[in-house]
């Protein structure tokens, strides 16, 4: 695995970079500042909801559309990983892909190419 952005720096980065855009979003719990993994809520208005994890260079969805198996999810992931940053998106539709737009803290992509 290459080398990756500080997960602090990456997550201050999206949230402003996504506010500016006019979506809320915000850190429900803080991970280690240098390394820990990125969680990504997805929820919107009309009750729709989603969980993005990192996958590699990428974003895949989690398993998980209500809020009971969001919650249960979550603190699953809690337990396994007490460095884990959660971070809510609030956007108008969960079921658009946003993952193209986050990016990936890794260094080395153009390195493999």
């Amino acid at each position: 695995m290459g080398a990756r952005l500080k997960t602090g720096l990456w997550v201050r980065a999206v949230l402003r970079r996504i506010s500016s855009d006019g979506t809320s979003a915000m850190v429900l719990k803080k991970g280690d500042e240098d390394a820990g993994a990125v969680l990504i809520v997805l929820a919107d208005r009309s009750g729709g909801t989603g969980v993005l994890r990192e996958d590699g260079s990428g974003w895949a969805r989690v398993d998980a559309t209500d809020p009971q198996s969001v919650d249960a999810y979550l603190e699953r992931q809690k337990k396994y990983d007490p460095d884990l940053w959660i971070i809510e998106l609030e956007m108008r539709d969960v079921s658009q892909p946003i993952e193209r737009t986050l990016g990936s803290r890794r260094l080395d992509l153009d390195e493999e190419a």
